[in-house]
């Protein structure tokens, strides 16, 4: 038996330990998360040892010919975080944590507010004439869906009358963009099935043409 054998009966085994949790919680399925688990860990670690131990600090001090001195700051908030594994000194290890997350709050600011803000108002201004009749219904479901979905989070008045049935006709639309979110979801999980058995059927089992 090759090793190449060896391995696709390996992920087959485990592959079957995992979908095994359908039937219920047992050993086989414990298993094979244990193995996912530390086999994970260890792949980040070296993924995280070979670009942000060895790239970012090693190559920029101690193997470089112009040395950095902002590195060291960086390995040294690392070591306070190790500190709260010891119960007297625990507390150390909130001040590297306060940094790193005011930090990246601040760097991550900017760039979700415009992705997330900036350019989903854009896509939401949107023409009404001059590209067709299809390109007028589309962009006129865009903006009735966001101008009545709008009105319904808008509780400072009792949704009555006109005001009411805009309200009820942005939940319909919060409905289907919920909907479609959850399908996504859910085909997604379906797409990580398939592969999983297409897995199985062709490379284990040698059952697909």
């Amino acid at each position: 038996m090759s090793w190449e054998i060896f391995g696709v009966w390996v992920a087959a085994l485990l592959t079957l330990g995992i979908i095994s949790f359908l039937y219920k919680d047992n050993v086989f399925y414990k298993v094979s998360e244990a193995i996912f688990v530390g086999a994970s860990a260890g792949y980040w670690f070296a993924v995280y040892f070979w670009d942000m131990m060895y790239k970012k600090f090693l190559e920029q001090t101690i193997f470089a010919a112009d040395p950095l001195i902002y590195p060291w700051f960086g390995l040294i908030l690392g070591v306070l975080m190790l500190a709260r594994l010891f119960d007297k000194i625990g507390w150390v290890a909130r001040w590297p944590l306060a940094f790193i997350v005011g930090a990246t709050a601040g760097l991550y600011m900017m760039m979700y507010f415009v992705s997330n803000a900036m350019q989903q108002v854009s896509a939401t201004i949107v023409p009404l004439f001059g590209g067709g009749a299809g390109l007028f219904i589309n962009n006129l479901i865009i903006i009735v869906g966001v101008c009545s979905g709008l009105v319904y989070f808008f509780f400072s008045k009792e949704h009555k009358g006109l005001f009411g049935v805009t309200a009820k006709v942005g939940i319909w639309f919060l409905m289907v963009t919920f909907g479609a979110s959850f399908g996504y979801t859910v085909m997604s999980r379906m797409s990580l099935m398939l592969g999983r058995l297409d897995f199985l059927f062709d490379r284990w089992l040698g059952m697909l043409p």
